[in-house]
C-alpha cells in the first residue's frame, strides 16, 4: 500500500508504504535545529498532504464517487457509514436573508453526529490495512467520539487523549463505545502533544488531527458530496467553521482535487470562520506572521486551540484559492446557534453555529444570486449544557386546560 504525499512546509515528495506522518527531511532539519537553538515560534512543520491522481480524467460536470478520490479502498462503510449527508436548503431563512440559493451541509448526521467521522473512517482503514489494532488522538470530544464509534464497529482498541475541561456530554459517547480516556490537566494543544509521544513510546497508528495526514484527506469528501448534490457543480461560496484548519484544509482540498479530476474548472471562495476568543489563524491572515495564543476562551470548544495544527495548510490554501477568513463573537455565536434551531430544525453546536454565524457578518459581500453552502460539522446534542442558556422551562401549571392556556397566554403570548 504505497501512497504519495506532498510535504506542506517544504514540498518535496514523499512516498511510504506505511505509517508516516512527517516529511522526514523536515524533521531531520527540525531536531537538528532543536539542538543548537531554541525551537522557532509558529507552526507545525513538515506535516503531509496526500497526493490524488485522477485513474482517467472525467468530463466536466461528471458525477464522481467520492470514495474513489481516496488512497485506501473503503471496505467497511456499511458498518461505519460515514458520509452521503443531506444537503438542506432552508427556506424560511433563505428567505429572510434574500438568498434563494442558500444551502446548509448538514454532517450531524454522520454516525457519531460529527463531520469528523469523515476522517476517521479513513484512520480505521488505515489500522486494518496495516495490521494494526489500536489507535490513539487527542480531541476536545468531537474526534474523540468519532474515533471511538468507529473503533467499536471495526474492532480497534481506541486511546483518547483529553483536556480535563473538555464537556463531560462529549466524553461520554467516547467511553460508552469503549475508549480508553485520558484527561489531562491541560490545554488541547497538551494531550495532543500527549497523544504523539504515546504513540511514538507504544506502537499503534495516531489519529491526531492534520498529524495523520489521511485526517484531511478523509474530510475532503465533504466537498465532493456538495459537488455532486448540487447538479455537479461547485457553490460560489462556501463558510467553514475553523480551529485547527484541518476542516478548512479538507474542504479546499476537495474541491481543488475536483478541478484535478476535470470534473470542475472553478474553485468556490472558501471562507474560514473563527470565533473571537480563538482565532489565530484570523489573526495570522490579518497580520501576516503565524500567531499562536496564550490561551483561548470561546463557547464553541470545538474551534479552541492555540497553536494550530494545520494552521501552515490552512494559509497556503487561502492564499492558493483567494479564501478569506470572517471573526465572530460568543453573542454572535449563540443568536446563531437559536435561530438554526428555531428557523431550520437544525440544533448543531456551537462550532457549527459559527459558520451560520460567520455567513450573517459577511453577506454584504456575497451576491445575493449567489449559491451559499454553510457546513455544519456537529451536532447540539453533544453539548446540551451550551444551549440551556437559550430557552427558559417554564414553571408547571396545574393539570386542566385553564392552567394551561393561561401558562401559554404569559409565557409565551398565545391568547387565541
Amino acid at each position: 500500500m504505497t501512497i504519495r504525499y506532498g510535504c506542506v512546509t517544504c514540498r518535496r515528495p514523499v512516498e511510504a508504504e506505511g505509517i508516516i506522518y512527517e516529511c522526514p527531511r523536515c524533521r531531520a532539519a527540525a531536531v537538528s535545529a532543536s539542538r543548537r537553538v531554541r525551537p522557532a515560534a509558529g507552526y507545525p512543520r513538515g506535516y503531509l498532504s496526500v497526493v490524488w491522481t485522477p485513474s482517467a480524467r472525467a468530463a466536466p460536470g461528471s458525477r464522481i464517487d467520492p470514495l474513489d478520490m481516496l488512497p485506501l479502498r473503503i471496505r467497511g462503510s456499511a458498518a461505519f457509514p460515514a458520509g452521503n449527508t443531506p444537503l438542506v436548503a432552508p427556506a424560511r431563512l433563505s428567505a429572510r436573508t434574500g438568498y434563494p440559493f442558500l444551502f446548509f451541509k448538514n454532517d450531524a448526521l454522520n454516525p457519531s453526529g460529527s463531520l469528523k467521522d469523515r476522517a476517521s473512517l479513513l484512520v480505521a482503514e488505515q489500522a486494518v490495512a496495516l495490521g494494526e489494532t489500536r489507535v490513539a488522538l487527542a480531541s476536545t470530544g468531537n474526534a474523540g467520539a468519532s474515533m471511538a464509534c468507529a473503533g467499536a464497529a471495526y474492532g480497534l482498541e481506541i486511546v483518547l487523549f483529553v483536556p480535563a475541561a473538555a464537556p463531560r456530554a462529549k466524553l461520554l459517547p467516547s467511553l460508552l463505545h469503549g475508549a480508553r480516556v485520558v484527561p489531562v490537566r491541560g490545554t488541547y494543544d497538551d494531550a495532543y502533544r500527549l497523544s504523539i509521544e504515546y504513540t511514538q513510546a507504544r506502537g499503534g497508528i495516531n489519529r491526531s488531527t492534520a498529524f495523520n495526514p489521511l485526517t484531511v484527506e478523509g474530510k475532503k469528501t465533504v466537498s465532493v458530496e456538495i459537488y455532486n448534490q448540487m447538479g455537479c457543480r461547485v457553490p460560489d461560496v462556501v463558510y467553514v467553521p475553523t480551529g485547527d484548519g484541518v476542516i478548512y484544509s479538507g474542504t479546499c482540498k476537495g474541491f481543488a482535487d475536483l478541478m484535478k479530476a476535470g470534473c470542475s474548472d472553478r474553485m468556490p471562495r472558501v471562507v474560514a470562520v473563527q470565533v473571537e476568543g480563538s482565532n489565530a489563524i484570523a489573526r495570522a491572515w490579518r497580520e501576516g506572521r503565524e500567531t499562536v495564543l496564550d490561551g483561548t476562551s470561546t463557547i464553541a470548544d470545538s474551534l479552541s486551540v492555540s497553536r494550530p495544527a494545520a494552521g501552515v495548510m490552512a494559509l497556503g490554501c487561502l492564499r492558493r484559492y483567494g479564501g478569506r477568513v470572517v471573526e465572530v463573537s460568543d453573542l454572535q455565536v449563540r443568536a446563531a446557534q437559536a435561530e438554526l434551531a428555531k428557523e431550520a430544525g437544525l440544533f448543531v453546536e456551537p462550532s457549527s453555529a459559527a459558520a451560520w454565524a460567520g455567513f450573517l457578518r459577511d453577506r454584504d459581500l456575497v451576491n445575493a444570486r449567489s449559491s451559499v453552502v454553510v457546513l455544519l460539522t456537529g451536532t447540539g446534542f453533544k453539548d446540551l449544557k451550551a444551549a440551556e442558556h437559550l430557552v427558559t422551562m417554564p414553571a408547571p401549571c396545574a393539570a386542566d386546560l385553564e392552567s394551561a392556556l393561561r401558562l401559554l397566554a404569559d409565557t409565551y403570548g398565545m391568547k387565541d
